[in-house]
């Protein structure tokens, strides 16, 4: 996992492209490359975490062994030795990294690689001869990929927005963005991003660059590939196939020349996984395994995780978020998201690669996909017995608050349309989710949190084959009398103590509505009312939101995501130059 930039076209400076580099630098501590095309109609920069192939022969721009493609990759082909295989054949390899095998996959089958392809990835391949490139995202969009065209026609392109504003492209709020996030909840969910003409290349998406000349087009989508029947085959051979495919995607994603370790909770899909390591690794796997607390008993996970570790080998290291820690923690998290996040949970988990990184852990594996795959969230469950499923797991008012908004402001905003591609109401929840909400935002969360500590996650529940073949299972193989992921216990019930395989679904939480009224009052006012008199204020209704701030403060709410959104406009408010400096004290 690295960081990519670059910039296209006849007429921009080096010095652009060296800033882009320089701003993604804790992408890739580990080296820096750029490439200039001959007759500088191309510039592509990288910035170097080293996973596979840590010797010189890995770096990156790499050129194709004709020399005809220059490729800068962020991410990683995890089948690239099963390419690699197919590939010698017609290509001589002189390392042993998967982006070689990138770049020759690209040149013997072109886009048509990008379905041979099992990984997470963005990247860029610049065509020398034809003055061309091509970029494309991995299927679930887990690396990113921003890009802005400026006056001059030139095309830049990035894996952070900060690297778009470090070549000086303006940072000036995309309003209808803001009003769809603070009227409805909805981000992360289309091509648009919170900042003017600063635009993300979608998940399962590709992009063609000529002289000019941009053009977008998709080459995956979930609905298509899992189709409109559901299997019908018998449950146990399902069974089968889905744990085999499990086992081999876990291993796949210990592929590393650097120590590997796991993310837990004390929930299903974390034992699972737990499960998985072991049964790919043997009993003896001494993996360091990494959760987090809050030191909040009705929040805490640990005493789940040492159940599950008691009898393995691996160390635990509890990462612990304080309540003191979080006004720096925040804005120092603002400055790596760039864009609204997901709140306390996501500072919490940022403590996770905080402290994997200090002792050495360089690649990290975690849990996320399988509610989604499995119809895990209690608003499944409200679908499949013919109710309205609420956005938002655990909560039953409104988690948004547009009467607190301006009446003007709040026209701006454009509610997306979620495509209804099948017959039953829980899978096109599932595709909701899968492509539109919560995984997009949750890759996007999770993306900038393990880069800011130089890490790299890995999703090994977000295989396509997996999602796919889940997806394509009957209802009652995923809710069943009232239980949910009721075929993914039985799959994975040898793997587990009963307690955790048959537990309910329990959210993963941080005190952050206790903590919002309790010990970081002041900062929850104080962020607020930076908010109210900030250069966004016209956006809100200071009455509205000082009364429904005012209730929350003294009397709760079963949900505080309202709250956090103002707090994020307060952290989009606060100078470039606070935040950096609140963020390098939290370091």
């Amino acid at each position: 996992m690295c960081g990519i930039a670059g910039i296209l076209g006849s007429n921009w400076k080096r010095d652009h492209l060296d800033a882009m580099v320089r701003s993604q630098r804790h992408r890739g501590p580990d080296g820096e490359g750029i490439y200039v095309d001959p007759k500088s109609l191309a510039g592509l920069g990288h910035n170097r975490l080293s996973i596979i192939d840590l010797s010189e022969a890995g770096s990156q721009p790499m050129r194709s062994h004709s020399g005809r493609y220059v490729a800068v990759l962020n991410g990683e082909i995890y089948n690239y030795l099963e390419l690699r295989i197919e590939l010698e054949g017609e290509f001589r390899f002189r390392s042993r990294s998967d982006t070689e095998v990138l770049i020759a996959a690209y040149e013997k089958w072109g886009v048509a690689c990008l379905h041979r392809l099992i990984g997470m990835f963005s990247f860029v391949v610049w065509d020398e001869n034809e003055k061309t490139a091509f970029a494309a995202r991995d299927r679930f969009g887990v690396k990113p990929f921003y890009y802005h065209t400026d006056a001059k026609g030139n095309f830049l392109f990035a894996s952070e927005i900060k690297g778009l504003h470090a070549a000086g492209v303006e940072r000036q709020a995309n309003e209808s963005a803001w009003a769809t996030y603070l009227s409805s909840g909805f981000y992360d969910h289309s091509t648009e991003t919170f900042w003017k003409d600063i635009y993300s290349l979608q998940g399962g998406h590709f992009l063609k660059w000529r002289a000019g000349h941009v053009q977008v087009s998709k080459w995956y989508d979930l609905a298509e590939a899992v189709g409109d029947n559901v299997d019908a085959r018998d449950e146990d051979k399902v069974g089968l196939e889905y744990f085999d495919l499990m086992k081999e995607s876990v291993n796949l994603r210990f592929r590393s020349d650097v120590p590997v370790g796991i993310n837990l909770s004390g929930g299903l899909d974390s034992s699972t996984l737990l499960g998985l390591v072991h049964e790919v690794q043997g009993a003896d796997s001494n993996v360091k395994a990494f959760t987090f607390a809050t030191g909040a008993a009705e929040y805490d996970e640990t005493p789940w995780v040492r159940e599950m570790l008691a009898r393995t080998k691996h160390e635990l290291v509890v990462c612990t978020l304080r309540p003191e820690e979080v006004p720096s923690l925040a804005a120092d998290i603002y400055v790596h998201q760039d864009e609204p996040f997901g709140g306390i949970p996501t500072l919490a988990y940022a403590k996770v690669f905080e402290g994997a990184r200090k002792r050495g852990v360089i690649v990290l594996l975690d849990g996320n996909g399988m509610d989604e795959q499995w119809a895990g969230y209690d608003y499944y469950q409200a679908a499949a017995n013919g109710h309205q499923a609420p956005t938002v797991q655990g909560v039953t008012n409104s988690p948004v608050r547009p009467e607190c908004l301006s009446p003007e402001f709040r026209q701006l905003a454009r509610l997306p349309d979620c495509p209804r591609p099948f017959n039953d109401s829980v899978r096109n929840l599932q595709y909701r989710d899968a492509r539109f909400t919560k995984i997009p935002r949750a890759m996007r969360f999770n993306d900038r949190i393990s880069m800011r500590s130089s890490t790299e996650l890995r999703e090994p529940f977000l295989d396509h084959r997996l999602f796919e073949l889940a997806m394509r299972q009957p209802v009652g193989r995923k809710i069943s009398n009232g239980i949910t992921k009721r075929m993914l216990r039985d799959i994975v019930h040898d793997l587990l103590p009963e307690r955790v395989s048959q537990s309910p679904k329990r959210a993963l939480q941080t005190p952050q509505r206790e903590w919002l009224r309790g010990p970081l009052r002041k900062w929850t006012s104080d962020m607020v009312e930076c908010a109210l008199s900030g250069p966004f204020a016209s956006w809100l209704s200071r009455p509205n939101v000082e009364s429904d701030l005012d209730s929350f403060l003294k009397n709760g709410s079963d949900n505080s995501f309202y709250v956090w959104q103002w707090i994020s406009l307060g952290l989009a408010s606060l100078p470039a130059n606070i935040a950096t400096r609140m963020s390098a004290g939290s370091k």
